[in-house]
């Protein structure tokens, strides 16, 4: 198992440009799974569970140091405090009710943590996100909170067995970074646009994403799929 993890992501990881960054979505992946990855070369690892983290977190020991930790998954305020000490960036801030908890908790321990902002793109009412029209109102509304930092945008995208449906979603993504970007806003740099999963991270590359998340190309299908 391994080893087929290890060839899977290293042909991910020579399939698209170099200057793409590769998060790594390890949900509910095993430590030994998630332990192959980073032998295989991964440099972020993105969880949906701050629990889960942890847990992993402790059990790879120094390994652990040497890669990048993402939240990618809904974070809830009152996990926030644990999420600050072990994540490297939060891919999900969707209200600012979150980014008050989130400063406020890296504030304690002297941290700024990059985030992304969460876009709704299909503006799907069950989905977490910001609807893309809001979301240079919501990027001003945080900007002024001095532990937390902005650095672009994150999208899930509805799931299609086609790739090229998400395609569509993956364009208004990019249109409105690209519309943020030209906001002298403060305390706010769009460097990265996060999107793109297994089934569809060629088409979001091809559409301007810059950080993309696959995990079952990498760890194969889970048990209950």
């Amino acid at each position: 198992m391994d080893n087929n993890i290890k060839s899977n992501f290293r042909q991910v990881k020579t399939s698209v440009p170099s200057n793409i960054n590769i998060v790594v979505a390890a949900k509910t992946r095993g430590v030994e799974e998630v332990r192959a990855v980073i032998e295989a070369g991964a440099s972020i690892i993105g969880e949906n569970y701050v629990q889960e983290a942890n847990q992993i977190n402790e059990v790879l020991g120094e390994l652990a140091i040497d890669v990048k930790w993402h939240m990618i998954g809904h974070l809830q305020t009152n996990k926030v405090k644990a999420a600050v000490k072990i994540f490297d960036m939060i891919e999900t801030l969707d209200s600012v009710k979150l980014a008050q908890e989130i400063d406020k908790r890296c504030r304690e321990i002297n941290k700024v943590m990059p985030v992304l902002v969460e876009i709704n793109t299909a503006r799907e009412s069950q989905k977490t996100g910001i609807f893309p029209q809001e979301c240079p109102e919501f990027i001003k509304s945080v900007s002024g909170f001095l532990n937390i930092r902005v650095m672009g945008l994150m999208t899930m995208g509805p799931q299609f067995g086609d790739p090229e449906e998400a395609r569509k979603y993956f364009k208004e993504a990019k249109a409105v970074f690209d519309k943020i970007k030209e906001i002298d806003f403060p305390n706010v740099n769009m460097e990265y646009l996060s999107m793109g999963m297994s089934n569809t991270y060629r088409v979001a590359i091809e559409e301007g994403s810059n950080m993309i998340r696959p995990g079952t190309i990498i760890f194969g299908k889970r048990e209950n799929e």
